[in-house]
């Protein structure tokens, strides 16, 4: 080989590196945009069998089905914060009207009743509430720096809403943009089997996330009834962020098993402990793994085998394999990705042995 061209490779090579540097610093700055693209791609995913069944069973106009559908999810949305608006304003009141001492006295006889139920050493709980201003220690000068983030965080949710929003109306009206995007990016010779797999694809996710809503809704109604029945204050929207964390795997439901535990410790502060306290709450709890049991046997089972088409041991080694490599991000990324990669490589190599066994359902 001449020198010439070796000190072509090696230019070549090095303007590859460079541009690869770019792209993916471009992705870095771009992260916000592509995280929008996703939710609204998978909104229109969802959103998908809804403008179908419009269009094809009420005749309705493809635009105005979209419309329809669009309206449909704004107003979940709504439905959603106006359950949560309540506590919000709720909370405050109790917050603007907040007795300190008596909160105290509560907080100590809370843990007064642990010590004496639980045989707690009580020498360490009575040095903790020796203090009698523990209230004081707590810096009220950090409020108003709250309160501006509260309007940041509101901010940058209202821009993300209506990018999501926005971006997801194009994605409905012309289901084929965002892969012709894609195909850009391809050789000419590969488009018709990229065709095919986007189109599995998106009929598999779509069946998959409106599984998870309906697993999520499923969850929503066990958690409310159950809460309503022993009394339990905003027994809707308790509900509504257990199964929402329902939606992370194995990590979720502990989270929401806690979650629910405390909050209705908390909702009966002021009554007895041993008679009141620790009775509904383990009721509660006997009611959540009732609810966490329907979920692991019939609603999870039912959306892998019926949507992605995975055997759950295959599912599960993936989700803790992902959960491992790239946290809580990973473990809800894991399927969607998992399936989409599955049908790429079927698209590809569907003679391969290894692809041939785990794509045999697809």
């Amino acid at each position: 080989m001449k020198p010439t061209q070796i000190a072509e490779g090696i230019i070549r090579a090095i303007l590859y590196l460079i541009l690869i540097t770019l792209g993916a610093y471009c992705l870095y700055l771009l992260q916000s945009l592509i995280i929008y693209i996703v939710f609204a791609a998978i909104l229109s995913l969802i959103g998908k069998p809804i403008a179908g069944f419009l269009v094809s069973r009420l005749k309705f106009n493809k635009t105005i089905a979209v419309v329809t559908t669009m309206l449909f999810f704004i107003l979940i949305l709504l439905g959603v914060i106006s359950l949560i608006i309540p506590l919000i304003i709720q909370q405050s009141e109790n917050l603007s009207l907040l007795d300190v001492q008596s909160l105290e006295i509560k907080v100590n006889k809370l843990f007064e009743e642990l010590s004496n139920y639980y045989g707690w050493n009580k020498s360490s709980i009575e040095a903790f509430l020796s203090g009698n201003n523990w209230v004081s220690t707590l810096n009220l000068g950090a409020v108003p720096e709250f309160l501006n983030s509260i309007l940041g965080w509101l901010s940058g949710f209202t821009i993300a809403l209506f990018s999501i929003l926005f971006i997801s109306f194009f994605l409905l009206k012309d289901s084929h943009l965002l892969e012709r995007s894609l195909l850009i990016f391809f050789p000419n010779d590969t488009h018709a089997r990229l065709k095919e797999a986007f189109s599995e694809i998106k009929n598999l996710l779509s069946r998959y996330f409106i599984g998870l809503f309906f697993q999520i809704s499923i969850l929503f109604v066990i958690y409310t009834t159950i809460l309503v029945i022993f009394g339990i204050k905003n027994a809707m929207i308790i509900a509504l962020l257990c199964s929402l964390l329902n939606l992370i795997p194995y990590v979720g439901p502990i989270i929401g098993g806690m979650l629910m535990f405390v909050l209705t410790m908390t909702a009966n502060v002021e009554a007895d402990f041993r008679t009141v306290i620790l009775p509904k709450s383990m009721y509660v709890m006997i009611g959540f793994i009732f609810g966490q049991l329907v979920d692991n046997f019939f609603s999870q089972p039912y959306i892998f085998s019926k949507s992605v088409k995975s055997h759950p041991l295959e599912i599960f080694v993936i989700v803790i394999s992902a959960g491992i490599l790239f946290g809580t991000l990973g473990l809800i990324a894991a399927i969607p990705l998992y399936t989409a990669a599955k049908v790429i490589f079927k698209a590809f190599y569907a003679n391969n042995r290894i692809v041939k066994s785990l794509t045999k359902d697809l």
